[in-house]
């Protein structure tokens, strides 16, 4: 039959699930053929259809071999629901631990460790094996789920509802195969999981929590900056705000203060939230984006919003309630040495935003991200072969049919790294491979640096480092400018570092790239 050449030569979980529905219709089918024309036809009818994503559960067909034991634990910022889940991870003879972030990964890879659980740490742009280790610590892209854990855990299981990464989580949750799968975040994600999981026949479990230490609203804003004190955190959002609030207190000679926002390198996030919760440091107060929201053990005594609107890369909006939760409840962290939190705004007039914010629940998550895999798109790329790959992802997006439960995630600039590579003498998976990398495509710098490493390995099959960057010419910065760039120029080589991952051979420059990565993290 037709599927026995294609399971050969498209050998994965997704394709057996789908030739596996094929055969069983292909029986209502008069004159069958043998071929891959028959298949072609066929899947073009209306009896088959590669764009119909209404039951992605089926994708993942080792975890629909078990019957997962899924416990939910939910609860606010700092009410120990990823502890407990962590308790089980310990306790189990095989386990995994996927987090939004690197330096959350990193985190719970240094603790398993210390308890004396070997745990390998595995990210975009990391790899640190530990010889038997049977537990590891992955962000959430790299999550296995090809392999059987005891137990697994996935963190911030609410952003399966990111616009962007939604897809990440989806995958997770329902891909992984493990006997007890625990999700920690927050309850409004509880009845969309409880819908998606309905079809998986999978055991669900739901333990709520309740915040360990108090946070208190403040009636009053913060009058003047000479009222700031020692574990204040200032939230603001953009890199300019920072430096601005930055070198406004500590002209006023009372504090310095550490940064920490999104663009800012992990490594130098962590440095400067160390030097943050160093008693001894002279750094008492801390200038921060929403990066504080997660992935950072902060001793933070007040949270004070500078303003409670944000440009989210389309418009300046109000803060949703879900944000304003996560900032704020980072103050007052249980067991640091501000056992009670605060949280005020610098403006008067934010206040009622804030304390309405707080008392809110999160509105509930309707739908969660959904991407098409590899598989999938191999496939339909074989039933049009004559358009371009940017063309046809942008075909297969506009046509995908999906359930009530699932939204296709932003692909805004994997069309852009699409219509990139789309001329260049690459092979299908080479493409999708770059449409999928970590680029930022709105900084120039990190789309210039995707093309050329498109361009060197369609051309050479190899792209040394020094091609595009020369080593020793990183200068400290002297302006928000150069500190730009210099981000940027991070970005470019966290980028070479990923790929070489994925293309050993043809990258073959990862230590370079990872010393010239740590130097613009100084």
């Amino acid at each position: 039959m037709a599927s026995s050449f294609l399971r050969k030569k498209f050998p994965s979980d997704t394709t057996r699930l789908l030739l596996g529905s094929l055969e069983r219709s292909l029986h209502h089918l008069q004159n069958a053929r043998y071929g891959c024309g028959y298949f072609s036809s066929f899947c073009n009818s209306p009896l088959f259809d590669i764009t119909d994503l209404t039951r992605p559960h089926t994708w993942y067909a080792r975890a629909r071999m078990k019957k997962r034991n899924v416990i939910l634990h939910v609860g606010p910022t700092n009410s120990g629901k990823t502890y407990q889940a962590l308790k089980r991870l310990v306790k189990s003879s095989s386990g995994i631990y996927c987090g939004p972030l690197r330096l959350l990964a990193w985190e719970v890879a240094k603790t398993l460790n210390k308890a004396g659980v070997p745990c390998s740490l595995v990210t975009g742009q990391e790899r640190e094996e530990i010889d038997g280790a049977k537990h590891k610590a992955v962000t959430v892209e790299m999550a296995d789920v090809n392999y059987d854990y005891r137990c697994a855990i996935i963190d911030e299981i609410q952003m399966l509802g990111c616009s962007t990464r939604g897809f990440s989580f989806t995958r997770a949750l329902l891909g992984i195969s493990a006997d007890e799968l625990h999700l920690c975040g927050d309850p409004a994600a509880v009845p969309l999981i409880q819908e998606i999981l309905a079809v998986t026949g999978d055991k669900i479990e739901v333990q709520r929590y309740e915040r360990l230490s108090p946070l208190i609203p403040s009636k009053a804003p913060l009058w003047s900056f000479s009222d700031i004190q020692r574990g204040d955190c200032i939230v603001t959002f953009s890199r300019r705000c920072i430096y601005k609030l930055k070198k406004k207190i500590e002209t006023s000679g009372k504090h310095m203060c550490s940064v920490v926002y999104g663009s800012l390198p992990p490594e130098t996030r962590t440095r400067q939230a160390t030097m943050f919760n160093d008693e001894s440091s002279e750094f008492h107060v801390l200038v921060a984006s929403d990066a504080i929201g997660m992935g950072l053990n902060l001793n933070i005594r007040r949270v004070i919003f500078s303003t409670m609107e944000k440009f989210d890369g389309v418009q300046i909006r109000e803060l949703t309630v879900p944000e304003v939760k996560q900032i704020a409840g980072r103050a007052g962290r249980y067991g640091s040495k501000f056992p009670s939190g605060e949280v005020t705004c610098i403006n008067k007039d934010d206040l009622p935003l804030l304390h309405s914010s707080l008392q809110s629940p999160s509105p509930i998550l309707e739908r969660a991200g959904l991407f098409p895999s590899f598989d999938l798109l191999l496939l339909y790329s074989r039933l049009h072969p004559t358009i371009g790959f940017h063309s046809m992802l942008e075909q297969f997006l506009g046509k995908a049919k999906l359930s009530p439960n699932y939204f296709i995630t932003n692909y805004e600039d994997i069309l852009k790294v699409a219509m990139v590579v789309d001329e260049m003498p690459l092979g299908l998976q080479d493409k999708y491979l770059f449409c999928i990398s970590p680029v930022d495509m709105n900084d120039d710098l990190s789309a210039q640096g995707l093309t050329q490493f498109a361009e060197g390995y369609a051309k050479k099959g190899i792209v040394r480092l020094k091609e595009i960057f020369t080593p020793g010419t990183l200068l400290v910065p002297r302006t928000q400018n150069e500190l730009k760039d210099l981000e940027s120029i991070h970005k470019v080589l966290e980028l070479y570092v990923w790929l070489s991952f994925r293309l050993e051979d043809s990258f073959p420059d990862r230590e370079l790239a990872v010393s010239q990565k740590a130097m613009c993290s100084l």
